[in-house]
């Protein structure tokens, strides 16, 4: 289905024109007309299926044409300071040709940084976006009223409550008013998304795509390797795929990107690594230059795993096995995108079996396994005892390109300085939860 059909704003179809989008993904299609409808709504799909838009688009549209001056008239809560930036951006390309407003609210940042959040909060401004501790923070303060919300959208909700986001959601949504649509939107449908979606929804309609399963156009590998063969099956990989232009590769621990982030420098391979042990601003410095293909290789904990829209992704290696079955859909999410294709590549040693068969169970799905090249020594074996097939050398798979679209800068005055200065204790959203990565 093609945005015109969706009966949208002509502001928003201009804004699309723009950034050449056409086509609707099924998500949207789905859950745009529930959402122009005025109901309360659950929607389920996949990382990269275009679930930011399938709320953002329905919510500018209802705001033009009637939205509340000076007041906050949408609150979008998301679990991580990136997610929080990726949607604002997004705000931004949409809303080009309108004169609606949005903050991004999300801890890490200097002085200045709090006082440009309290006057976006205070003065009023068309879409709060927040992480919830750091909306919290500003909560206390007493200059923050939300008593003239009209949309409450949760994004990432399971991600919230694997943090740790349950009572801070429940005390901001007790300052919002009873009477306001509610959207909730999630990778997965564990029974905490069902619990909670039938405390804050009312009645809600429910969109469920594909729930818990790798994009289709993902090519996905798994290699049995030792731990001490790891950093050279990676550069093996990586020399077998020198036309890959974008790779990210997710390590279980701040110690191994550093270790492997050397070994890969090392060899002379243009690669940077990212983690929440970065300011801020070198976070963000890390991630464009990745985005705009100056840096070829990124090395991240799962800081990435959700959230960060880099189109374009073509490999994805994930170095540690995942400990979440959930988390591995959304690692191998960050390739094939929209329909694209790309190679999702997972190393499983021997501590790691157990930990990958709960991830065949959970995407339904028996990989086959392969060895690591014979120069690396003898991989470890499956559980049944039998050698793992040896793959042969070589390209595998296609890759595919998703659509490169210019995002126009917003002129409607919304345009957050990033400039970080030393980040928090927290996890980076001003709430005083542990760390994640």
């Amino acid at each position: 289905m093609k945005f015109s059909e969706l009966k949208l704003n002509e502001d928003l179809l201009e804004s699309l024109h723009y950034m050449s989008f056409e086509e609707a993904t099924p998500i949207q299609e789905q859950a745009i007309p529930i959402i122009l409808e005025g109901k309360d709504l659950i929607g389920c799909a996949q990382t990269g299926t275009g679930k930011t838009a399938a709320f953002v688009l329905p919510i500018l549209h209802k705001l033009i044409k009637g939205r509340k001056k000076g007041v906050i008239d949408s609150l979008i809560l998301c679990p991580t300071r990136e997610l929080a930036i990726q949607i604002e951006q997004q705000i931004m390309g949409l809303a080009y040709f309108s004169d609606l407003t949005s903050y991004a609210v999300y801890g890490g940042g200097t002085g200045p940084e709090w006082e440009a959040e309290r006057v976006a909060l205070s003065e009023g401004t068309d879409i709060i976006i927040a992480t919830p501790g750091r909306l919290l923070s500003h909560i206390r303060n007493e200059y923050v009223k939300l008593d003239q919300l009209q949309y409450l959208i949760l994004d990432e909700a399971d991600r919230m409550l694997d943090i740790g986001f349950y009572d801070d959601i429940m005390k901001i949504i007790a300052e919002c008013p009873a009477k306001r649509q509610s959207l909730m939107f999630s990778a997965t449908m564990a029974p905490k998304i069902r619990k909670l979606a039938k405390e804050i929804l009312q009645d809600p309609s429910e969109v469920n795509l594909a729930v818990s399963k790798p994009a289709e156009g993902v090519e996905q590998l798994v290699y049995m390797a030792h731990e001490e063969q790891k950093s050279g099956l990676a550069r093996h990989i990586i020399k077998q795929h020198e036309d890959f232009k974008s790779i990210i590769i997710f390590c279980s621990t701040k110690k191994k990107i550093q270790r492997l982030v050397g070994a890969l420098q090392r060899k002379g391979l243009n690669v940077e690594g990212i983690s929440s042990d970065y300011e801020q601003s070198e976070r963000e410095r890390i991630l464009l230059q990745f985005k705009a293909r100056k840096t070829r290789i990124l090395v991240a904990t799962d800081v990435l795993s959700r959230g960060i829209d880099i189109k374009d992704i073509d490999l994805v290696i994930n170095y540690d096995a995942p400990n979440d079955a959930e988390d591995y859909v959304h690692r191998v999410g960050r390739t094939a995108r929209a329909a694209a294709k790309g190679m999702a590549i997972t190393f499983v040693n021997s501590e790691d079996i157990y930990k990958f068969k709960r991830i065949e169970e959970f995407v339904d799905r028996q990989y086959e396994k392969l060895s690591a090249p014979e120069h690396l020594g003898e991989s470890p074996k499956w559980e049944d005892g039998h050698r793992a097939k040896r793959r042969p050398t070589g390209r595998g798979g296609n890759k595919g390109r998703n659509f490169k679209g210019k995002r126009p800068f917003n002129k409607g005055g919304n345009n957050k300085p990033r400039n970080k200065g030393p980040r928090s204790n927290s996890n980076g959203d001003g709430g005083g939860k542990p760390k994640t990565d």
